[in-house]
């Protein structure tokens, strides 16, 4: 008869050995080769991170993300955000979100990023998310406000923003003033995107600007471009 320690022992070498194998297999190092030859768009990153994630426990996911996050590929650190974001649910994985990954340099990361917050919202429900995403609206870094103006701008074709898109809009306009110049962009493209739709509701909330300033003007430059003067 085989000991218990015996088979304790050879069941903690086995996992070992298969662990190792895995962080082999899914290494930083090996994903820097696969991934560093794409140049354009994100959808390979994406869809490997979708099969890993779904071949992996979560646990396993969440140390892979952590990892591949420290590359210094932007193409790896693109796959471990989009890991990330269906990780998100998770408090200390959507605190790193907002407190961390808005800090890369990397603008193709930030894009990632507004992709990661809207898995969350759309995983919880966006009624249920707006907490979440008024916290974010009101972050003292630039690109966590611009993940969520990047996600309201299609949101209003999304459950509850679809109908209630002055949820969305009003929530848009209020970082018309804000100090970045790349939210103000992306306040004023979410809007132009969403008047598509919402015409009378984009020109309603316009028609409330005080044109007083050449930053504000270039906001309502951009969010009136689809509207009929």
């Amino acid at each position: 008869m085989v000991c218990q320690f015996c088979l304790s022992l050879f069941f903690k070498k086995t996992a070992f050995c298969f662990i190792d194998f895995v962080c082999l297999f899914f290494s930083p190092k090996r994903l820097e080769a696969e991934f560093s030859l794409i140049e354009k768009g994100f959808k390979e990153e994406e869809k490997r991170a979708q099969a890993d994630y779904a071949s992996q426990d979560s646990d396993y996911i969440k140390q892979l993300a952590m990892q591949a996050y420290q590359s210094e590929t932007y193409q790896v650190r693109m796959y471990a955000v989009f890991l990330m974001g269906y990780l998100s649910q998770q408090e200390d994985i959507l605190n790193y979100l907002r407190e961390q990954v808005c800090l890369d340099p990397n603008w193709r990361v930030q894009e990632v990023l507004a992709k990661a917050l809207d898995h969350y919202c759309k995983t919880i429900g966006y009624q249920a998310a707006l907490p979440v995403i008024d916290e974010w609206l009101g972050h003292s870094q630039a690109n966590t406000r611009r993940a969520v103006t990047e996600g309201l701008r299609i949101w209003t074709s999304r459950p509850y923003f679809k109908d209630h898109p002055q949820e969305a809009i009003g929530r848009i306009a209020g970082l018309k003033r804000d100090p970045s110049d790349y939210v103000r962009k992306s306040v004023g493209n979410a809007l132009r995107d969403i008047s598509r739709k919402f015409p009378d509701l984009i020109q309603a909330e316009l028609a409330t600007w005080t044109l007083d300033g050449k930053d504000i003007q270039q906001v309502h430059k951009l969010a009136s471009k689809f509207l009929i003067a």
